[in-house]
């Protein structure tokens, strides 16, 4: 059957390959095998600079201008070609060093033919694509990302004022602002963006079992450790000096659950959203020719807080798994990692479909401030909290237990609290403040603090 959005197994290739088209240049085979290309070629041409080498001559401007080109425009075409070669090699990265080999023959750059892979294990080409890889990938996250931060951050300035029944345990709790709440995700998310960005993936190029055994045999003289520096570098990433043959993927596990964190603070928001709009804290703009049922004409469902809620925890199952497995490998290499980073893509598809559900669900929410004034008006023994503060401000007895009394478990109207209020021997300034309190007033800090983001 001909591969089709519609036949694709994934729904990442599937129903939702267009929220994530980004990625496809990225983690599909033909991004590896690009990749891979452009680390065989950055290799070739620092052992060409090396002046040390000899029998690698130097590149003229016009052969560093096709190398490079090499490097820069791989096509579909040549990735079914490196595929083809891959049939009788069974080696994918031998495969393209014959492709490469093939590219150049009939150039100047043919007399190199031999230092195309020169000292090179296969893991040395897969570790620093597989970071190239993510280096890329982690850049569409990191835009898509801050979309999404950024709009959680607006929302809290707008709503920084409006003030909202809070719920510890599912129970009505001192108040707060809507905005203030936001405030807090779009820190979290803030943090957790600084904790990804601080991360720098690193990647060898030393060799069979990490030593440079074959470089030295071929060039002693050569300072090996500073030419593969040198490419590691030039390349975006940073140099990891001690490894076997494999370089140990520790890297890819603090960015994987870097972004599992961020993930989870994301969920934590979704959630948090569904229960204010099904509390009628917010309304969602309808859709012409939208159906939330296909039974109850009058749903409006938050399905897009739901599609993003599933999608993150999928991306997290994917990205845990392999935070967990690829730090482990058996004496200095096994092949159990080479299958599990071939879907370091998959963990990458669901996070940004994630994100872009929930930027869709936050585009299509309405603040109801009459109900979230409905809510408050009906829980005034949330003021039990500040009363009794203020009691024990002033020395009075048991002001805890006296408040306990009169509102644990019940409702309590405004004109039972004031009358409790307007009782008590407490300082004129203190019970005119009490008695001027509302559940909407009753705020705190909260407007103040939503403006930190």
């Amino acid at each position: 059957m001909e591969l089709d959005t519609l036949t694709a197994v994934s729904p990442i290739d599937g129903r939702y390959a267009n929220k994530c088209t980004e990625l496809q240049d990225i983690f599909s085979e033909y991004g590896l095998i690009k990749r891979r290309i452009q680390v065989e070629c950055a290799w070739l041409e620092a052992l060409c600079d090396a002046k040390a080498i000899k029998e690698c001559k130097a590149l003229t401007a016009a052969e560093r201008k096709l190398l490079r080109a090499l490097a820069a425009n791989v096509t579909l075409d040549d990735a079914r070609r490196v595929k083809e070669i891959e049939k009788t090699t069974n080696h994918d990265v031998k495969a393209i060093e014959y492709f490469l080999k093939e590219k150049v023959s009939g150039t100047s750059l043919e007399t190199r033919t031999e230092f195309i892979h020169f000292g090179c294990t296969s893991e040395d080409i897969n570790n620093m694509s597989h970071a190239l890889m993510l280096r890329d990938g982690k850049a569409v996250l990191r835009q898509a990302m801050d979309a999404c931060r950024n709009e959680i951050a607006a929302l809290a300035k707008a709503y920084a004022a409006v003030p909202m029944l809070a719920h510890t345990h599912g129970q009505p709790a001192s108040p707060t602002t809507v905005g203030k709440e936001f405030a807090v995700v779009a820190a979290r998310l803030g943090r957790q963006a600084d904790e990804i960005d601080r991360l720098v993936m690193p990647a060898k190029m030393n060799g069979a079992v990490g030593n440079f055994n074959a470089h030295l045999a071929a060039y002693p003289s050569v300072d090996w450790e500073k030419l593969s520096r040198r490419v590691i570098e030039g390349l975006g990433l940073r140099q990891n000096r001690l490894t076997t043959q494999i370089e140990s993927h520790d890297g890819i596990a603090e960015l994987f659950d870097a972004l599992g964190r961020w993930n989870a603070v994301l969920l934590d928001f979704d959630r948090d959203v569904w229960m204010y709009i099904s509390m009628g804290y917010f309304k969602q703009r309808t859709i012409k020719g939208e159906i939330g049922s296909s039974t109850m004409p009058h749903k409006v469902n938050p399905i897009d807080f739901e599609n993003s809620e599933g999608n993150l925890g999928l991306a997290n199952a994917v990205l845990g798994f392999m935070a967990r497995k690829l730090a482990i490998s058996r004496l200095q290499r096994d092949l159990t990692d080479s299958t599990t980073l071939r879907n370091m893509g998959v963990g990458f598809g669901y996070t940004l479909i994630a994100i872009r559900s929930t930027l869709k669900g936050l585009g299509k929410l309405e603040l109801n401030e009459a109900r979230l004034a409905e809510d408050l008006d009906r829980n005034w023994e949330v003021l039990a909290e500040p009363i009794q503060t203020v009691m024990r401000k002033v020395g009075m007895d048991h002001p805890y237990e006296r408040l306990k009394e009169l509102t644990r478990g019940r409702r309590v109207t405004a004109e039972t609290l004031q009358e409790f209020v307007k009782a008590l021997p407490l300082p004129k300034a203190d019970k005119a403040r009490l008695l001027k309190l509302t559940p909407a007033t009753y705020t705190g800090l909260a407007a103040k603090l939503a403006g930190l983001v």
